[in-house]
């Protein structure tokens, strides 16, 4: 590549994680810009040119500049790593299907349980608790006897999915009664190319 990709990330953001993870596991070239949130750096006028949400992670590849991680994973994966989409039309509406989950009851049940514990979130805990439990009793059955989320193969949406379900318990979400969940999380930690999110203490501020 003429030009180093460049992903806008915070250590402790899974959003950011899921970008980071899936480059380190794709192979593909990048440097990470840490974007120091818990000082307000995400409001600077410099970041809001890249990303007037003040969210990361946010990708410069050249000048292309894409924010919201979903959006950056299909990218990254339509571009330099395909094998990570399917082309067949099913697989990948069902990769779609498990994007969308991640923006939903992924979003508003275990990470958003987590932003309660670690940021001091303004969030109802019991509600974050109901929706991560749905979530996690679905998920399940459906990786009863495999490995991945679709097809046989690992693709953007386990990416995804993995970097909230793996913290889970630090919103107080317990995965013990949820074996195949468990053991999907064990199969991306053992894939080549791996790169885990840092633990996380509580209380911090949230930013």
């Amino acid at each position: 590549m003429s030009t180093t990709l460049r992903i806008h990330s915070f250590p402790l953001s899974g959003h950011g994680h899921r970008v980071e993870l899936f480059a380190s596991l794709a192979g593909i070239p990048h440097e990470v810009v840490h974007v120091d949130l818990a000082n307000g750096a995400q409001k600077a006028d410099s970041f809001l040119a890249l990303n007037p949400a003040g969210q990361v992670p946010v990708l410069e590849d050249g000048a292309v500049v894409i924010s919201d991680s979903n959006a950056i994973l299909v990218y990254l994966a339509r571009k330099y790593a395909p094998s990570y989409l399917p082309s067949d039309p099913v697989k990948e509406a069902q990769v779609q299907k498990f994007l969308s989950l991640a923006a939903g009851e992924l979003a508003f049940g275990p990470a958003a349980a987590r932003l309660i514990n670690v940021f001091n979130a303004p969030l109802d805990p019991e509600f974050c608790k109901s929706v991560a439990t749905r979530l996690l009793a679905k998920l399940d059955p459906h990786l009863e006897g495999r490995d991945t989320l679709v097809g046989d193969a690992v693709t953007i949406a386990d990416v995804a999915l993995y970097s909230y379900l793996a913290h889970a318990p630090e919103g107080d979400i317990s995965l013990q009664p949820f074996p195949n969940v468990r053991r999907f999380l064990a199969k991306i930690e053992s894939l080549p190319g791996f790169k885990p999110m840092p633990a996380t203490p509580v209380g911090l501020s949230a930013a």
